[in-house]
């Protein structure tokens, strides 16, 4: 017995000498940083920002941790959060530069803009007296303006075609939504299409949204486009998912050195889901038949919920290999706005792949490299370029089809990228904007006619040509910026794409983005691909 408590005591004594020890460890090396903080700001040679010093040595000691964990300033933890907290404060209006003038597109429906009578055409030419047209103005100055807390008013000065005199408006700002999914329309007959662009936290609400209007018009199967989605929270990933889902079925699990394991589930019976015993082949079932779309850049949430669907043996994935993020950060959040957001775990696909693509730590440029090797390599033209070692070989949970882990997602259907699609003179006559610049004087010019003459949306996608004028324009400004087609034939190779860009761009202007996506992806391979599978079946 005695011996008993004298080891007790002793483990209790070493417990507590060890503590001891790391927390005397743990104050030297706080020590240790500010000391060599306040060394810099008193004796460096030059006037030192204190605020900067701290905020490079957070960068610092990050930058030599994962390419995920990472610090944000005030401005960009604000800027980085709007598109994910579904909204932002201000006037409402979607707006491009033309000519050094802010031109509107489109005011929010029902936004503040709207209200008092902001309609698209509208020339926003001065803010609270201040002149925003042709002075040079950035946009981002310009947002900055226009932007402010919920309830302030903006004073503008509008100028309106076919009305002499400035108009002006008081405008009071209000929250403004941020819609993560980009499009929601019938792709063909039975067959829905839903973009999301993100995950953000109104993203559940908008799939469901989306989900009932498409089901409302008589879809039976759905393509999700996830192409270029860079992702998001992982809950709204997570929830997306489960629609697809039974009661019960695993989504994701999360497991890291200082978190515990966690299981993510499907947490109820999905609104898109099929009964179990369709799942011997994802596209035989009679309807609820799903494809994701996916390339190069969706990542993270993406990344979730295509890992879901395939592991499940749900729906089948079209595309090319993912970018390959299987890491979650978490963000915390510092007195003055400031935030990290700090790698805390991995996660896995249902299957038990992590995804995470390999990395060497404090090597981001070799990290953000991969896309660039994986053009290089031939991965993104030819199926055959991909080598995935047998020790990431895993079986999905129902047929026990062979799936890869250790970066990114494999598709079930490669489609490969087209590179000669675009060509060198379309590439940069869009890099200088001359495409979207041109575009917008033509909408600009021709707005109501093209309201008077195309009352619907399918009207106008059976009917409008691109007019030869727009295009002579587009070539005229491009040459006088010194773009010129090398022959005749990039010329003629050029213009399929380019009057099919046109024509979504005038639909996007005069309807939304559905109606954009709606012409694009008659020219989407990896849309076209969906359509095929879903048709043959």
């Amino acid at each position: 017995m005695r011996k008993s408590i004298i080891l007790t005591a002793a483990m209790s004594m070493l417990l507590t000498i060890t503590v001891f020890a790391q927390r005397e460890s743990e104050m030297l090396r706080l020590r240790k940083l500010n000391m060599a903080r306040t060394a810099i700001e008193a004796l460096y040679v030059d006037t030192v920002n204190a605020d900067k010093l701290v905020e490079d040595a957070i960068r610092g000691m990050l930058e030599k941790l994962d390419p995920h964990s990472a610090y944000s300033d005030p401005k960009e933890t604000k800027e980085m959060n709007e598109p994910l907290n579904g909204s932002f404060e201000g006037i409402g209006v979607q707006f491009n530069m033309v000519d050094d003038t802010l031109l509107v597109i489109q005011p929010v429906s029902k936004g503040p803009s709207e209200k008092v009578g902001i309609v698209a055409g509208d020339r926003i030419v001065a803010v609270a007296d201040t002149a925003i047209a042709g002075v040079k103005m950035s946009k981002e100055e310009i947002m900055r303006r226009l932007r402010g807390p919920k309830g302030t008013t903006a004073h503008l000065k509008v100028v309106r075609r076919g009305i002499s005199d400035t108009l002006r408006f008081d405008v009071i700002r209000d929250k403004i939504p941020v819609f993560s999914i980009d499009a929601t329309y019938m792709l063909r007959p039975g067959i829905g299409y839903i973009r999301i662009g993100n995950f953000s936290a109104t993203t559940y609400d908008e799939f469901i949204q989306s989900l009932e209007k498409l089901k409302q018009q008589g879809m039976k199967d759905l393509v999700l486009d996830l192409q270029s989605n860079g992702g998001g929270y992982l809950q709204a990933a997570v929830d997306v998912a489960g629609e697809f889902l039974e009661h019960g079925d695993l989504i994701v699990y999360t497991d890291g050195r200082s978190v515990p394991h966690r299981d993510y589930k499907a947490g109820g019976n999905g609104a898109f889901r099929q009964s179990a015993s369709t799942f011997n082949n994802p596209l035989q079932a009679s309807e609820n038949r799903v494809i994701v779309l996916v390339d190069q850049f969706s990542a993270s949430a993406a990344e979730i919920v295509t890992g879901a669907i395939q592991d499940q043996d749900r729906g089948i994935v079209v595309g090319r290999r993912t970018f390959g993020k299987g890491l979650v950060q978490r963000p915390i959040e510092l007195p003055d706005g400031s935030m990290i957001r700090l790698t805390i775990a991995h996660y896995y696909t249902p299957s038990g792949r992590c995804i995470q693509k390999p990395y060497e730590k404090g090597d981001k440029k070799s990290y953000d490299q991969d896309i660039v090797n994986r053009l290089k390599s031939g991965e993104l033209t030819n199926e055959d370029s991909i080598h995935v070692a047998d020790s990431l070989r895993f079986e999905t949970l129902r047929l026990h089809r062979t799936v890869y882990g250790g970066g990114g997602i494999m598709p079930d259907y490669f489609v490969a990228q087209d590179t000669a699609h675009y060509t060198r003179l379309h590439r940069e006559l869009s890099a200088k904007s001359v495409i979207i610049q041109q575009n917008l004087h033509y909408v600009d010019d021709h707005r109501k006619q093209l309201q008077r003459k195309y009352t619907s949306f399918s009207d106008f996608q059976q009917h409008f040509t691109v007019p030869q004028q727009l295009i002579d324009a587009i070539i005229s400004e491009g040459e006088k910026q010194g773009i010129k087609a090398k022959d005749d034939d990039e010329l003629q190779k050029t213009l399929p794409t380019l009057t099919l860009q046109l024509k979504a761009l005038i639909a996007r202007d005069i309807w939304d983005m559905s109606e954009y996506y709606a012409i694009m992806n008659e020219d989407n391979e990896l849309v076209q691909k969906a359509i095929q599978l879903l048709n043959k079946e």
